[in-house]
Protein backbone atom coordinates (compact mmCIF):
# COMPACT_ATOMS: atom_id res chain seq x y z
CA UNK A 1 0.00 0.00 0.00
CA UNK A 2 1.28 3.59 -1.06
CA UNK A 3 -0.72 5.93 0.89
CA UNK A 4 1.08 9.58 -0.66
CA UNK A 5 -0.47 11.12 -3.84
CA UNK A 6 1.48 10.73 -6.62
CA UNK A 7 2.55 14.24 -8.26
CA UNK A 8 -0.64 14.30 -10.30
CA UNK A 9 -3.08 13.05 -7.50
CA UNK A 10 -1.46 16.13 -5.09
CA UNK A 11 -2.03 18.72 -7.94
CA UNK A 12 -5.75 17.19 -8.25
CA UNK A 13 -6.47 17.59 -4.82
CA UNK A 14 -4.91 21.36 -4.57
CA UNK A 15 -7.44 22.51 -7.66
CA UNK A 16 -9.94 20.49 -5.54
CA UNK A 17 -9.82 21.72 -2.45
CA UNK A 18 -9.12 25.35 -3.50
CA UNK A 19 -12.79 24.84 -5.05
CA UNK A 20 -14.10 23.82 -2.53
CA UNK A 21 -13.09 26.72 -0.11
CA UNK A 22 -14.16 29.15 -2.74
CA UNK A 23 -17.06 27.79 -3.55
CA UNK A 24 -18.91 25.34 -0.22
CA UNK A 25 -21.61 26.74 1.53
CA UNK A 26 -19.99 27.95 4.97
CA UNK A 27 -23.29 28.34 6.54
CA UNK A 28 -24.28 24.68 7.19
CA UNK A 29 -20.69 23.66 8.19
CA UNK A 30 -21.01 23.53 11.71
CA UNK A 31 -24.80 21.94 11.41
CA UNK A 32 -22.93 19.43 8.74
CA UNK A 33 -20.24 18.65 11.58
CA UNK A 34 -22.38 17.56 14.07
CA UNK A 35 -24.25 15.52 12.38
CA UNK A 36 -24.15 11.94 13.05
CA UNK A 37 -24.39 8.99 10.86
CA UNK A 38 -24.95 11.98 7.85
CA UNK A 39 -28.40 12.69 9.38
CA UNK A 40 -28.72 16.47 8.76
CA UNK A 41 -31.70 18.09 11.03
CA UNK A 42 -32.28 20.13 8.19
CA UNK A 43 -36.18 20.15 7.03
CA UNK A 44 -36.65 17.63 4.18
CA UNK A 45 -37.46 20.53 2.02
CA UNK A 46 -34.68 22.29 3.05
CA UNK A 47 -32.12 19.95 2.57
CA UNK A 48 -33.03 18.95 -0.98
CA UNK A 49 -33.44 22.47 -2.01
CA UNK A 50 -29.72 22.98 -0.55
CA UNK A 51 -28.67 20.00 -1.89
CA UNK A 52 -29.59 21.29 -5.08
CA UNK A 53 -28.30 24.26 -5.01
CA UNK A 54 -24.74 22.80 -3.96
CA UNK A 55 -24.95 20.01 -6.53
CA UNK A 56 -25.73 22.27 -9.36
CA UNK A 57 -22.34 24.64 -8.44
CA UNK A 58 -20.73 21.63 -8.48
CA UNK A 59 -21.88 20.76 -12.11
CA UNK A 60 -21.55 23.94 -13.32
CA UNK A 61 -17.68 24.05 -11.81
CA UNK A 62 -17.22 20.03 -13.42
CA UNK A 63 -17.32 18.48 -9.84
CA UNK A 64 -20.36 16.53 -10.22
CA UNK A 65 -20.03 12.61 -10.89
CA UNK A 66 -16.75 12.88 -11.85
CA UNK A 67 -16.17 9.47 -12.72
CA UNK A 68 -19.06 9.56 -15.19
CA UNK A 69 -17.92 10.42 -18.98
CA UNK A 70 -18.64 14.08 -19.97
CA UNK A 71 -21.12 13.61 -22.17
CA UNK A 72 -23.31 12.28 -20.16
CA UNK A 73 -22.29 15.18 -16.90
CA UNK A 74 -19.05 13.92 -15.71
CA UNK A 75 -15.68 15.03 -15.73
CA UNK A 76 -14.00 11.56 -16.72
CA UNK A 77 -11.82 11.42 -13.27
CA UNK A 78 -10.32 8.26 -12.62
CA UNK A 79 -11.66 6.36 -9.32
CA UNK A 80 -8.87 7.60 -6.75
CA UNK A 81 -9.63 11.22 -8.27
CA UNK A 82 -13.29 10.56 -7.31
CA UNK A 83 -12.02 9.27 -3.75
CA UNK A 84 -9.73 12.56 -3.61
CA UNK A 85 -12.40 14.77 -4.10
CA UNK A 86 -14.96 12.80 -1.88
CA UNK A 87 -12.31 13.80 0.97
CA UNK A 88 -12.06 17.32 -0.19
CA UNK A 89 -15.68 17.56 0.03
CA UNK A 90 -16.07 16.64 3.19
CA UNK A 91 -18.93 17.49 5.14
CA UNK A 92 -20.82 19.26 2.14
CA UNK A 93 -20.75 15.90 1.05
CA UNK A 94 -23.56 15.24 3.40
CA UNK A 95 -25.77 17.74 1.21
CA UNK A 96 -25.57 15.39 -2.07
CA UNK A 97 -27.62 13.01 0.41
CA UNK A 98 -31.01 13.26 -1.92
CA UNK A 99 -28.46 12.24 -4.76
CA UNK A 100 -26.30 9.80 -3.82
CA UNK A 101 -28.40 6.63 -5.00
CA UNK A 102 -28.87 8.30 -8.56
CA UNK A 103 -25.31 8.88 -8.56
CA UNK A 104 -24.17 6.01 -7.06
CA UNK A 105 -26.22 3.67 -8.36
CA UNK A 106 -29.11 4.15 -10.67
CA UNK A 107 -27.00 6.40 -12.95
CA UNK A 108 -24.01 3.75 -13.24
CA UNK A 109 -27.35 0.83 -13.99
CA UNK A 110 -28.50 3.56 -17.11
CA UNK A 111 -24.93 4.04 -18.23
CA UNK A 112 -24.66 0.14 -18.59
CA UNK A 113 -27.42 -0.70 -19.62
CA UNK A 114 -29.91 2.56 -21.54
CA UNK A 115 -29.74 3.72 -25.08
CA UNK A 116 -27.67 6.14 -26.34
CA UNK A 117 -30.51 8.44 -26.67
CA UNK A 118 -31.83 7.93 -23.17
CA UNK A 119 -27.88 8.34 -21.45
CA UNK A 120 -27.27 11.69 -22.96
CA UNK A 121 -31.02 12.66 -22.04
CA UNK A 122 -31.08 11.48 -18.19
CA UNK A 123 -27.91 11.12 -17.11
CA UNK A 124 -27.04 14.85 -16.89
CA UNK A 125 -29.89 15.99 -15.45
CA UNK A 126 -29.49 13.64 -13.03
CA UNK A 127 -25.68 14.86 -12.38
CA UNK A 128 -26.90 18.31 -12.19
CA UNK A 129 -29.12 17.74 -9.68
CA UNK A 130 -31.75 19.03 -11.59
CA UNK A 131 -33.55 15.23 -11.15
CA UNK A 132 -33.52 13.17 -8.19
CA UNK A 133 -33.62 9.44 -8.69
CA UNK A 134 -34.20 6.22 -6.29
CA UNK A 135 -34.33 2.55 -6.40
CA UNK A 136 -37.62 0.09 -6.13
CA UNK A 137 -36.28 -3.26 -5.40
CA UNK A 138 -37.15 -3.89 -2.09
CA UNK A 139 -40.73 -6.09 -1.56
CA UNK A 140 -42.78 -6.92 1.99
CA UNK A 141 -42.90 -10.52 1.22
CA UNK A 142 -39.41 -10.44 0.07
CA UNK A 143 -36.55 -9.23 2.98
CA UNK A 144 -33.30 -9.61 2.10
CA UNK A 145 -34.10 -11.95 -1.03
CA UNK A 146 -34.48 -9.45 -4.17
CA UNK A 147 -35.59 -11.97 -6.68
CA UNK A 148 -38.28 -13.09 -4.52
CA UNK A 149 -40.21 -10.06 -5.92
CA UNK A 150 -43.73 -10.17 -6.58
CA UNK A 151 -44.13 -6.81 -8.24
CA UNK A 152 -45.30 -7.76 -12.09
CA UNK A 153 -45.15 -6.38 -15.43
CA UNK A 154 -47.35 -7.25 -18.22
CA UNK A 155 -46.95 -6.89 -21.58
CA UNK A 156 -49.80 -4.74 -23.72
CA UNK A 157 -48.38 -3.72 -27.14
CA UNK A 158 -45.82 -1.03 -26.70
CA UNK A 159 -45.97 -0.42 -23.27
CA UNK A 160 -45.97 -2.84 -19.69
CA UNK A 161 -48.69 -2.67 -16.90
CA UNK A 162 -47.28 -2.80 -13.74
CA UNK A 163 -48.88 -3.86 -10.38
CA UNK A 164 -47.52 -4.56 -7.32
CA UNK A 165 -45.70 -2.94 -4.01
CA UNK A 166 -42.17 -1.77 -2.95
CA UNK A 167 -41.03 -0.62 -0.06
CA UNK A 168 -38.21 0.53 2.00
CA UNK A 169 -37.46 2.85 -1.03
CA UNK A 170 -35.53 6.05 0.40
CA UNK A 171 -36.44 9.66 -1.34
CA UNK A 172 -39.03 8.26 -3.11
CA UNK A 173 -41.41 11.02 -1.86
CA UNK A 174 -38.70 13.55 -3.66
CA UNK A 175 -37.58 11.67 -6.49
CA UNK A 176 -38.35 12.49 -10.21
CA UNK A 177 -37.64 9.07 -11.64
CA UNK A 178 -37.18 5.48 -10.24
CA UNK A 179 -35.13 2.21 -11.01
CA UNK A 180 -37.78 -0.59 -11.07
CA UNK A 181 -37.28 -4.19 -11.07
CA UNK A 182 -40.03 -6.16 -12.01
CA UNK A 183 -41.56 -10.19 -12.36
CA UNK A 184 -42.40 -10.62 -16.55
CA UNK A 185 -42.47 -14.34 -16.23
CA UNK A 186 -43.80 -16.71 -13.24
CA UNK A 187 -43.03 -19.85 -15.12
CA UNK A 188 -39.18 -19.97 -15.04
CA UNK A 189 -36.76 -20.00 -11.63
CA UNK A 190 -36.88 -16.93 -9.69
CA UNK A 191 -33.43 -15.40 -10.52
CA UNK A 192 -34.38 -15.89 -14.67
CA UNK A 193 -37.99 -13.98 -14.59
CA UNK A 194 -37.20 -10.85 -14.06
CA UNK A 195 -36.92 -7.56 -15.83
CA UNK A 196 -35.92 -4.10 -14.65
CA UNK A 197 -37.54 -0.22 -16.00
CA UNK A 198 -36.79 2.93 -15.27
CA UNK A 199 -39.86 4.76 -14.62
CA UNK A 200 -41.56 8.75 -14.23
CA UNK A 201 -42.05 8.72 -10.46
CA UNK A 202 -45.27 11.42 -11.02
CA UNK A 203 -46.43 8.23 -13.51
CA UNK A 204 -50.42 7.66 -12.85
CA UNK A 205 -51.10 4.95 -10.99
CA UNK A 206 -47.82 5.45 -8.72
CA UNK A 207 -48.63 6.08 -4.81
CA UNK A 208 -45.90 7.40 -2.62
CA UNK A 209 -46.87 6.46 1.35
CA UNK A 210 -43.72 7.77 4.00
CA UNK A 211 -42.76 5.66 6.66
CA UNK A 212 -42.41 7.30 9.80
CA UNK A 213 -39.36 5.55 12.08
CA UNK A 214 -38.33 5.38 15.07
CA UNK A 215 -35.73 8.32 15.28
CA UNK A 216 -38.74 10.80 13.79
CA UNK A 217 -37.24 10.91 10.60
CA UNK A 218 -39.14 9.87 7.41
CA UNK A 219 -36.28 8.68 4.78
CA UNK A 220 -37.93 6.27 3.47
CA UNK A 221 -41.61 4.98 2.05
CA UNK A 222 -43.92 2.55 0.36
CA UNK A 223 -44.77 2.26 -3.37
CA UNK A 224 -47.70 1.48 -5.12
CA UNK A 225 -48.50 0.38 -8.47
CA UNK A 226 -51.86 0.37 -9.52
CA UNK A 227 -51.81 0.19 -13.67
CA UNK A 228 -49.11 1.88 -14.10
CA UNK A 229 -47.80 2.00 -17.97
CA UNK A 230 -44.21 1.69 -18.40
CA UNK A 231 -43.21 2.03 -22.70
CA UNK A 232 -40.91 -0.92 -23.74
CA UNK A 233 -38.22 1.75 -24.68
CA UNK A 234 -37.64 2.38 -20.72
CA UNK A 235 -36.46 -1.45 -20.59
CA UNK A 236 -32.98 -1.64 -18.90
CA UNK A 237 -31.74 -4.67 -20.91
CA UNK A 238 -33.18 -7.86 -21.62
CA UNK A 239 -36.49 -9.12 -21.07
CA UNK A 240 -35.75 -11.95 -18.23
CA UNK A 241 -32.12 -10.27 -17.71
CA UNK A 242 -32.88 -8.06 -15.03
CA UNK A 243 -31.34 -10.36 -12.42
CA UNK A 244 -28.35 -9.24 -14.04
CA UNK A 245 -29.31 -5.79 -14.72
CA UNK A 246 -29.94 -5.66 -11.44
CA UNK A 247 -25.91 -6.78 -9.90
CA UNK A 248 -24.88 -3.80 -11.07
CA UNK A 249 -27.21 -1.83 -9.05
CA UNK A 250 -26.12 -3.83 -5.91
CA UNK A 251 -22.51 -4.07 -6.55
CA UNK A 252 -22.48 -0.10 -6.80
CA UNK A 253 -24.71 0.61 -3.99
CA UNK A 254 -22.58 -1.57 -1.41
CA UNK A 255 -19.77 0.35 -2.49
CA UNK A 256 -21.70 3.48 -1.96
CA UNK A 257 -22.71 2.68 0.99
CA UNK A 258 -19.43 1.13 2.44
CA UNK A 259 -17.40 4.16 1.26
CA UNK A 260 -19.65 6.57 3.34
CA UNK A 261 -20.24 4.22 6.56
CA UNK A 262 -19.58 5.83 10.03
CA UNK A 263 -18.70 3.67 13.10
CA UNK A 264 -19.26 6.16 16.14
CA UNK A 265 -15.67 6.21 17.13
CA UNK A 266 -14.73 9.72 17.07
CA UNK A 267 -18.01 11.00 18.75
CA UNK A 268 -17.52 8.58 21.52
CA UNK A 269 -13.72 8.94 22.44
CA UNK A 270 -14.83 12.62 22.46
CA UNK A 271 -17.99 11.79 24.65
CA UNK A 272 -16.17 9.62 27.09
CA UNK A 273 -13.33 12.39 27.69
CA UNK A 274 -16.31 14.62 28.99
CA UNK A 275 -18.04 12.89 30.47
CA UNK A 276 -18.21 13.01 34.18
CA UNK A 277 -19.77 10.21 36.19
CA UNK A 278 -19.67 9.56 40.26
CA UNK A 279 -15.99 7.73 40.07
CA UNK A 280 -14.52 10.75 37.48
CA UNK A 281 -14.24 11.15 33.62
CA UNK A 282 -15.60 8.05 31.71
CA UNK A 283 -12.45 7.41 30.07
CA UNK A 284 -10.37 6.80 33.29
CA UNK A 285 -12.81 3.96 34.04
CA UNK A 286 -10.55 0.37 33.19
CA UNK A 287 -13.73 -1.23 31.68
CA UNK A 288 -14.69 2.24 29.27
CA UNK A 289 -10.81 2.05 28.60
CA UNK A 290 -11.00 -1.76 27.17
CA UNK A 291 -14.06 -0.74 25.27
CA UNK A 292 -12.67 2.39 23.66
CA UNK A 293 -9.33 0.53 22.65
CA UNK A 294 -11.26 -2.34 21.51
CA UNK A 295 -13.28 -0.32 18.90
CA UNK A 296 -10.05 1.77 18.14
CA UNK A 297 -8.71 -1.31 17.01
CA UNK A 298 -11.55 -2.03 14.75
CA UNK A 299 -11.29 1.78 13.31
CA UNK A 300 -8.22 1.21 12.61
CA UNK A 301 -8.59 -1.74 10.61
CA UNK A 302 -11.30 -0.60 8.46
CA UNK A 303 -9.39 3.00 8.17
CA UNK A 304 -6.25 0.63 6.53
CA UNK A 305 -8.69 -2.03 4.56
CA UNK A 306 -10.41 1.23 3.24
CA UNK A 307 -7.23 2.75 2.36
CA UNK A 308 -5.83 -0.87 0.83
CA UNK A 309 -9.64 -0.47 -1.89
CA UNK A 310 -7.94 3.30 -2.51
CA UNK A 311 -4.73 2.38 -3.18
CA UNK A 312 -6.54 -0.67 -5.30
CA UNK A 313 -8.18 2.34 -6.97
CA UNK A 314 -4.97 4.48 -7.65
CA UNK A 315 -3.84 1.43 -9.52
CA UNK A 316 -6.57 0.97 -11.95
CA UNK A 317 -7.52 -2.42 -10.12
CA UNK A 318 -11.02 -3.33 -8.99
CA UNK A 319 -11.79 -3.94 -5.36
CA UNK A 320 -13.44 -7.09 -4.58
CA UNK A 321 -16.20 -8.77 -2.38
CA UNK A 322 -13.68 -8.59 0.71
CA UNK A 323 -14.69 -4.54 0.63
CA UNK A 324 -18.35 -6.37 2.24
CA UNK A 325 -16.39 -6.46 5.32
CA UNK A 326 -16.09 -2.66 5.74
CA UNK A 327 -19.84 -2.17 6.19
CA UNK A 328 -20.51 -5.91 8.84
CA UNK A 329 -17.12 -4.32 10.73
CA UNK A 330 -18.64 -0.62 10.97
CA UNK A 331 -22.97 -1.28 11.08
CA UNK A 332 -22.14 -3.80 14.14
CA UNK A 333 -19.74 -1.33 15.94
CA UNK A 334 -21.64 1.74 15.57
CA UNK A 335 -24.90 -0.08 17.09
CA UNK A 336 -22.68 -0.90 19.86
CA UNK A 337 -21.13 2.02 20.62
CA UNK A 338 -24.63 3.91 20.10
CA UNK A 339 -26.00 0.97 23.24
CA UNK A 340 -22.59 1.66 25.62
CA UNK A 341 -23.13 5.27 25.53
CA UNK A 342 -26.92 5.36 25.92
CA UNK A 343 -25.59 3.23 29.37
CA UNK A 344 -23.25 5.54 30.28
CA UNK A 345 -25.43 8.39 29.93
CA UNK A 346 -27.99 6.38 32.50
CA UNK A 347 -31.59 8.49 32.59
CA UNK A 348 -30.15 11.39 30.87
CA UNK A 349 -29.61 9.77 27.42
CA UNK A 350 -33.29 10.42 27.00
CA UNK A 351 -33.17 13.86 26.59
CA UNK A 352 -32.64 15.99 23.42
CA UNK A 353 -31.67 19.49 22.53
CA UNK A 354 -29.10 21.91 22.66
CA UNK A 355 -26.05 22.86 24.29
CA UNK A 356 -25.03 20.16 27.61
CA UNK A 357 -28.29 18.12 26.01
CA UNK A 358 -26.17 18.08 22.52
CA UNK A 359 -23.97 14.68 22.85
CA UNK A 360 -26.62 12.84 24.95
CA UNK A 361 -29.80 13.48 22.00
CA UNK A 362 -26.66 12.60 19.60
CA UNK A 363 -26.11 8.81 21.01
CA UNK A 364 -29.94 8.85 21.19
CA UNK A 365 -30.92 9.13 17.29
CA UNK A 366 -27.34 7.04 17.03
CA UNK A 367 -29.27 4.00 18.82
CA UNK A 368 -32.23 4.40 17.06
CA UNK A 369 -30.83 4.75 13.27
CA UNK A 370 -27.87 1.83 13.51
CA UNK A 371 -30.30 -1.31 13.04
CA UNK A 372 -31.30 -0.15 9.72
CA UNK A 373 -27.51 0.71 8.55
CA UNK A 374 -26.72 -3.58 9.50
CA UNK A 375 -30.25 -3.95 6.81
CA UNK A 376 -29.65 -1.09 3.90
CA UNK A 377 -27.26 -2.58 0.94
CA UNK A 378 -27.42 -6.07 1.89
CA UNK A 379 -28.28 -7.21 6.28
CA UNK A 380 -25.31 -8.59 7.85
CA UNK A 381 -26.39 -12.43 6.83
CA UNK A 382 -25.93 -11.47 3.30
CA UNK A 383 -22.55 -9.80 3.47
CA UNK A 384 -21.61 -13.03 5.64
CA UNK A 385 -22.52 -15.33 2.95
CA UNK A 386 -20.43 -12.79 0.39
CA UNK A 387 -17.69 -13.34 2.43
CA UNK A 388 -17.33 -16.44 3.06
CA UNK A 389 -18.22 -17.40 -0.79
CA UNK A 390 -16.14 -15.14 -2.52
CA UNK A 391 -13.50 -14.52 0.01
CA UNK A 392 -12.61 -17.41 1.88
CA UNK A 393 -13.92 -19.92 -0.95
CA UNK A 394 -16.07 -21.50 1.22
CA UNK A 395 -19.32 -23.73 0.03
CA UNK A 396 -21.58 -22.01 -0.88
CA UNK A 397 -25.20 -21.70 0.91
CA UNK A 398 -28.05 -24.52 0.17
CA UNK A 399 -30.70 -22.63 -1.67
CA UNK A 400 -33.47 -25.02 -2.51
CA UNK A 401 -35.48 -23.18 -4.71
CA UNK A 402 -32.47 -22.12 -7.08
CA UNK A 403 -34.51 -24.01 -9.91
CA UNK A 404 -37.60 -24.44 -8.76
CA UNK A 405 -40.40 -22.15 -11.50
CA UNK A 406 -41.28 -18.95 -8.88
CA UNK A 407 -45.03 -20.19 -9.23
CA UNK A 408 -44.22 -23.28 -8.07
CA UNK A 409 -42.10 -22.15 -4.91
CA UNK A 410 -43.94 -22.40 -1.72
CA UNK A 411 -45.73 -19.61 0.09
CA UNK A 412 -47.30 -19.58 3.91
CA UNK A 413 -51.11 -20.41 3.24
CA UNK A 414 -50.43 -22.33 0.06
Amino acid sequence: MNFDDTPQEAEFRSLARKWVDANAPKQYEAELSKASLGRIRLQKEEIVDVGKAWQKKKAEGGWACLHWPKEYGGRGATPIERVIWQQEEGVYGKLTQPFQIGEGMCGPTVMAYGSEEHKRHYLPKLASGEQIWCQLFSEPAGGSDVAGLRTRAEKQGDNWVINGQKIWTSGAHYSDYGLLITRTDPNVPKHKGLTMFFLDMKSKGVEVRPIKQANGMQEFNEVYFTDVVIPDHQRLGAVGDGWNVSLTTLMNERMSIGSRLATGFPEMFEFCSNLMTEDGLAIDDRATRSKLASWAVKASGLKYTSYRAISALSKGERPGPENSIGKLVAGAMLQDIAMYAMDLEGAAGVFTGAAEEEARGQFQQMLLSSPSMRIAGGTDEILRNIIAERVLGLPGDIRVDKDVPFNKIPTKGR
